[in-house]
């Protein structure tokens, strides 16, 4: 299979404006799957991933972990993980740890990541996004999987600060930065 996951999803990437209204920096080089609990095997691999990674899987739409590795719940039995440790095989090392338990599919080429902050984030991203993402309605940790202008994401929020991070599909990264370049023009969009 070709490996985009050195390839930037978000090379087209540019500054917009004067402001620094929106701060975009894309995480990449990240290992990224899905990981699937088998029928009946839940406890079993919630168990495993304490013992394996000393992190409590969250049963519903959180995430649990920290920058390096976290597992964001994304529906019943489901998770987003990723792993900054740019670990050549840590997929191939995750489907073997939980094997029997869960399905691991690589999601590395598929995905690519955005870290958004600023004091106008959550302004710019209430232009295309349905869900009230302010601190009492969408916490710290908390994870959605939705739509931002009619494209398919999964964004959770780091901090209250706030920071969000956002996995597009590689194929629609191009309509994501279009949209979010228009959306972040008046308050400026800057790039690190």
């Amino acid at each position: 299979m070709l490996d985009l996951n050195h390839l930037s999803a978000f090379a087209a990437l540019r500054p917009v404006g004067r402001g620094r209204g929106v701060v975009a920096r894309e995480r990449s080089g990240l290992a990224i799957a899905t990981v699937m609990a088998r029928k009946g095997q839940t406890a079993a691999l919630m168990a495993a991933v304490k013992a394996q990674f000393d992190i409590t899987l969250p049963s519903g739409p959180h995430g649990s972990g920290h920058d390096l590795l976290s597992f964001l719940g994304t529906g019943p039995g489901r998770w987003l993980v990723t792993h900054d440790a740019r670990t050549p095989r840590f997929i191939d090392d995750l489907s073997i740890q939980l094997d029997g338990l869960a399905s691991v599919v690589d999601q590395s080429d598929s995905y690519g990541v955005l870290r958004l902050s600023g004091p106008a984030l959550l302004e710019v991203l209430a232009k295309g996004v349905a869900i009230d993402l302010a601190a009492p309605s969408f916490p710290a940790g908390s994870v959605a999987v939705t739509q931002i202008a009619h494209i398919g994401v999964t964004l959770w929020k780091v901090d209250e600060v706030p920071t969000i991070h956002i996995a597009v599909a590689r194929s629609y990264a191009g309509s994501f930065l279009h949209w979010l370049e228009a959306s972040a023009a008046a308050v400026g969009l800057a790039v690190e």
